[in-house]
Formats: C-alpha cells, sequence, structure tokens
C-alpha cells in the first residue's frame, strides 16, 4: 500500500511539475491581448479575402497584341461566363500598355465606359482599374516582366475560404529585440518566386534571444517610426509553416528597441494562391531556430 501510495505522489509531482514547466513555457495570455490578436487576425482575414484569394488569373504580356476573353484561343483567357468570348487586346509597346476592347464589351475605368485607354502599371503608385463585369484587370511590373493581373469579385474562393489556422498563443514568442539602424547604405538581395532577384535597401537589424539562441533578423520595409517589415523562415517551416516563409510587420521602435511578436507572424499571399509574386527570406533572414507561432501551413493540402 505504502507502494502505490508513493507511486500515486510521484506521478501527482510530475504532473505538477509539467504543468509548472507548460506554465513557464507558455506564459498566461490576457483578456486584452488576445482581444487585439483577434482584431489583427480578423484584419488578415479580410484582406486575404478582398486582395488576394479574388485573384483568378496572372498573364505575362509578350511584346504586342495580346487578345483576351473566354473563349480559348485568346493568349489571355478570364474564368468562363465573366466576359465575351473575345473582349479586347491588351498592346505591350516597350514599357507601355494600351488596351482596346471590342464593341459591346461594357468595359469601364472609374465607373465610365470606355473603348481604349493607356493603362498606368502598379509601380505608378496608382494603377489603371479595368472593370469587366464581375473582373477587375490592371498592369503589374516584375522586374522585366508585364503582365495583367485579374480579380474576379464573384470567386468562389473567396466564399470557400475556411480562414488561417493559428498556433495557440504564446507570449513567450513576443520578444523585444535591440533595433541596429543601417546607414542606409547597406543592401541585400531578396528573391521571389518567380526567381528575380531584387537588390532591397536594409533599414536595419533586430537582436533578440528567442529558444536561448542569439539571432537577428533584417528589416526589408517600413519606417522606424511607423513599424517595420521582416520576411524569415524558421525550422518550423519543414513541417507546420509556409515552406519559403512568413511575413512580420512591427509597431514603431521605441527607444532603440522593437517588439517582434511571431504570433502575428503571417503567410504570404502566395500561400493562397497562385498569381501573387511573393518575395522570399534572403539568406541572413534563414533562421536555424524554430519559432512555433503565428501562421501555420497544411504541407499535404498545399494552396487552399
Amino acid at each position: 500500500m505504502q507502494r502505490v501510495r508513493s507511486f500515486a505522489l510521484i506521478t501527482i509531482m510530475v504532473a505538477w511539475s509539467a504543468a509548472c514547466f507548460a506554465q513557464a513555457a507558455n506564459p498566461a495570455v490576457d483578456a486584452a491581448y488576445q482581444q487585439s490578436f483577434e482584431k489583427w487576425k480578423a484584419d488578415l482575414v479580410e484582406d486575404v479575402k478582398e486582395n488576394w484569394l479574388s485573384l483568378a488569373g496572372l498573364f505575362w504580356l509578350k511584346p504586342g497584341a495580346n487578345s483576351f476573353g473566354t473563349d480559348a484561343k485568346n493568349l489571355i483567357v478570364l474564368p468562363e461566363h465573366s466576359a465575351p468570348s473575345h473582349a479586347g487586346e491588351f498592346d505591350l509597346q516597350g514599357n507601355e500598355v494600351t488596351v482596346k476592347f471590342v464593341p459591346g464589351s461594357d468595359a469601364k475605368i472609374e465607373g465610365k465606359p470606355v473603348t481604349t485607354a493607356k493603362l498606368q502599371p502598379d509601380i505608378s503608385g496608382k494603377a489603371t482599374v479595368i472593370e469587366l463585369g464581375t473582373l477587375q484587370m490592371r498592369v503589374i511590373v516584375r522586374g522585366e516582366r508585364i503582365g495583367i493581373r485579374v480579380k474576379d469579385l464573384a470567386s468562389p474562393a473567396v466564399r470557400n475560404y475556411g480562414g488561417p489556422i493559428f498556433y495557440p498563443l504564446n507570449t513567450a514568442y513576443r520578444v523585444t529585440a535591440t533595433w541596429e539602424p543601417s546607414d542606409g547604405k547597406k543592401m541585400v538581395d531578396v528573391p521571389n518566386v518567380l526567381g528575380d532577384v531584387t537588390p532591397t535597401p536594409v533599414a536595419g537589424e533586430a537582436r533578440f534571444k528567442i529558444n536561448g539562441q542569439d539571432v537577428s533578423l533584417s528589416a526589408l520595409g517600413g519606417d522606424p517610426k511607423e513599424g517595420l517589415f521582416f520576411i524569415f523562415k524558421d525550422l518550423t517551416s519543414k513541417t507546420e509553416t509556409y515552406p519559403p516563409g512568413r511575413f512580420l510587420q512591427t509597431d514603431p521602435v521605441v527607444n532603440g528597441r522593437v517588439v517582434l511578436d511571431f504570433n502575428e507572424a503571417y503567410n504570404p499571399p502566395c500561400a493562397v494562391t497562385p498569381y501573387a509574386t511573393c518575395p522570399l527570406p534572403p539568406k541572413h533572414n534563414q533562421l536555424t531556430v524554430a519559432i512555433p507561432a503565428g501562421e501555420k501551413y497544411n504541407h499535404k493540402a498545399g494552396l487552399r
């Protein structure tokens, strides 16, 4: 009987120790933080639905005329029942794109009927948006490529989206980093999913310790006064998170320190659509530590 009691006591002590360890590893999440996270996640879902799941095509233009419509004979084949069989042509001359619509196509720009127009690309900061039924089309520039990105406002992908899956909130992965601004001259090569490499200025580095390891991440966008942008990859990408890497945004830098909340690490648009042209983490931001926080990814299912 004494042995049974001793065994039971040992079992209780082990369970209590495990619970204490788990609590230390995953500090309690207060209600205010939980509410803030849920608001952030709702905004993320809305952005994914509005800007990425609605994408229905990405077509790289060849010099000269590029016909478009729902007929398979067009160079740009639009979703069925979304437009006329032949709706018009995009004409690429040098770096300029113009569009000409066939009569009766009912195309609009800024809500006004149009038959022909010169199109401003996305890199201008004010891309021309063509409205054709439930479709929206605009010119995008990626390196030396010039293409047409198509969005379908009635896309079934939006209706069928099940939402992102996240690790449980863990404030141990909300770390405060030391911010070391660059001199404005440092550049790093940032690849993208198309195979292009773009030299990108580094705003600075965030240095911190996570899981007992000293690491640093280069900020590839944003402003210390408003918030920084990081692209990173960690060891969880092998089995649980998006293989190419994830994005992370921060609040402003304060007194030389910045909070990196990896609970808000999220997948790039390429995780949900083949029509995005996502940047990938440079070598320095490919970490040799696992960060099991933030958005996960179904490796077996692939694109959702």
